[in-house]
């Protein structure tokens, strides 16, 4: 499915899907003897959703290394984003946002300090079809859960004001995989937003695996390690934007008055958590390129 700037999409199709696939690798990452973090909510959503794919490979999860190798990485990143929330309200923050929220569980998973409000901005579609598996296994939040449905490539502050986000309070904000889906512009608009509503001390992260991709290299990577194409019938390369006319995220903040941490790749987190990565996840990084970027206001 082509992008065009006002295409829609729910949970099953499009960049929806792409939430579910990752949703996918997640479950499968939990399932491992060692998860380097654990989403037992995840599985459900691959179960209501009825794609065959993903139902599949659940039932019969593959073991080689190519395998395994997509619900790795995306067990770091999400590990990644967790530090983050649990370092922001440890630093007495207690409003956080997670942005185009898709299936993340967080708002149920973490224990967050008392008096935390967690607003998940999305699509409307993605947002009900969530809340709806969780209310069917009698999930409940571990904060004050928020559902914001607003459209990113439109003015989302307002909606998320009426929701009753206080901008005079420091916010901790996730910006989880979206970056490749926005266009150079959309990406502008995000950061511009968000500056616009962070009270001093609030802090941002910022990441995703794939903020560039070779179809065809990752596809030849497949030769040497079978299995590493678990993605179904979906290109990336269809759905995301070329780098070519976007802001570096990382400078973007620092000329916006936030300090920026160092940039850091998914193999140097791997690295960070005392794990050493395969071979594979350097050569499918080196391929799709990771940045994770925290910073403070």
């Amino acid at each position: 499915m082509t992008r065009s700037d006002d295409d829609e999409w729910d949970i099953v199709t499009s960049v929806g899907y792409t939430a579910l696939l990752v949703a996918g690798w997640r479950a499968l990452h939990a399932a491992d003897r060692e998860p380097l973090a654990r989403d037992d909510y995840a599985k459900h959503f691959i179960n209501a959703s009825g794609d065959p794919y993903l139902t599949g490979l659940l039932a019969d999860p593959e073991t080689s290394e190519g395998a395994t190798a997509f619900p790795r990485l995306y067990g770091v990143q999400t590990r990644y984003f967790d530090e983050f929330f649990v370092s922001a309200t440890g630093d007495g923050i207690r409003q956080a946002v997670i942005v185009a929220a898709g299936l993340d569980s967080r708002a149920y998973r973490l224990e967050w300090p008392s008096g935390t409000t967690v607003f998940e901005l999305d699509r409307r579609q993605v947002l009900e079809f969530k809340a709806g598996v969780l209310a069917d296994h009698a999930a409940q939040p571990t904060a004050r859960r928020t559902a914001v449905a607003a459209d990113l490539r439109e003015d989302w502050s307002m909606p998320l004001r009426a929701a009753g986000f206080d901008p005079q309070q420091r916010t901790a904000w996730s910006v989880e995989g979206v970056l490749p889906y926005l266009t150079g512009e959309a990406q502008d608009a995000l950061f511009t937003r968000i500056d616009q509503l962070s009270a001093a001390g609030s802090r941002i992260a910022i990441g995703a695996l794939g903020s560039r991709l070779d179809q065809n290299r990752l596809a030849a990577l497949e030769a040497t390690y079978p299995g590493l194409n678990r993605s179904g019938d979906v290109d990336f390369s269809t759905l995301t934007y070329d780098d070519a006319d976007k802001s570096d995220p990382a400078q973007w903040l620092a000329d916006h008055g936030w300090t920026v941490e160092p940039v850091r790749t998914n193999p140097e987190l791997q690295a960070g958590y005392g794990r050493t990565p395969p071979d594979v996840d350097t050569q499918i990084d080196r391929i799709m390129g990771s940045r994770y970027i925290a910073a403070t206001r």
